[in-house]
Parts: structure tokens; C-alpha cells; sequence
């Protein structure tokens, strides 16, 4: 199934369970690039979460290589990133930046459902 990323769009998936989306910012679209052209065989990237951390869930990222039917994918401008259908109602809504903070790079989650964090910033609870 293939998304594109809109403002105030609803997607409707299996069992009309309905969902925002995420968003991705300029930034974010431009790493999600780079990281395609350094390795042509990337269609993007893909957003997992588990149980990890202090405040109980941490995000995971890798590279997707190939198609799975159990994702939602997202794009804009030719950025791919492919969402689980399971890990929806823990992302939904969320923003995904790419920011340099002091000699750090990285993506950077904005995301509506998380009521709390860590202190480090490496996990997140609902």
C-alpha cells in the first residue's frame, strides 16, 4: 500500500481503522536521499519501535531493501519510509526532522502519542 504524505490527510487501512500519517520535514527528506544515493539498492528507510529503555519504547531505523505487504509507506519528494502497520497507533501523527545538534546528526521524532520521555532522549512511553 502506497501513501503519499499530505496535510490533514486521513488514511484508511484494513478494518477502517483510520490514521494521520506521519510528515516528514525538508530536512529529513534530504537525509532520506542521501542515504538512497549512497546505496542505489535502498528504497528507504523503515521506522520500527520495541520494548527498550527507561521510559519503555525506543525507535529503530534501518534500511529497506526490499517490499514487505505489512507496511505503510510514506513519500515525499522520492523519500520513502516505510511504517509497520503494527507500530501505527504508537507513531501516528508523528513528525520525523533531521537536525544537527553541537557534533550530532540525527532523526529526530516528534511525536503526539508519546506522553513522556527519558532523560537522554533514547526512549519514549505512551
Amino acid at each position: 500500500m502506497k501513501n503519499n504524505i499530505k496535510q490533514n490527510t486521513r488514511y484508511i487501512v484494513k478494518n477502517h481503522v483510520s490514521w494521520s500519517g506521519l510528515t516528514l520535514t525538508d530536512a529529513a527528506v534530504r537525509q532520506i536521499l542521501h542515504v538512497k544515493n549512497k546505496d542505489p539498492d535502498i528504497l528507504g528507510l523503515k521506522i520500527t519501535i520495541k520494548k527498550s529503555g527507561c521510559a519503555g519504547f525506543t525507535y529503530i531505523m534501518s534500511k529497506v531493501v526490499s517490499l514487505n505487504d505489512n507496511n505503510l509507506i510514506f513519500e515525499r519528494d522520492g523519500a520513502k519510509l516505510f511504517i509497520p502497520l503494527d507500530i501505527m497507533p504508537f507513531i501516528d501523527g508523528t513528525e520525523l526532522d533531521y537536525v544537527e545538534e553541537g557534533l550530532n546528526h540525527m532523526f529526530k521524532f516528534n511525536n503526539p502519542q508519546a506522553q513522556y520521555s527519558c532523560g537522554c532522549g533514547e526512549s519514549f512511553g505512551i
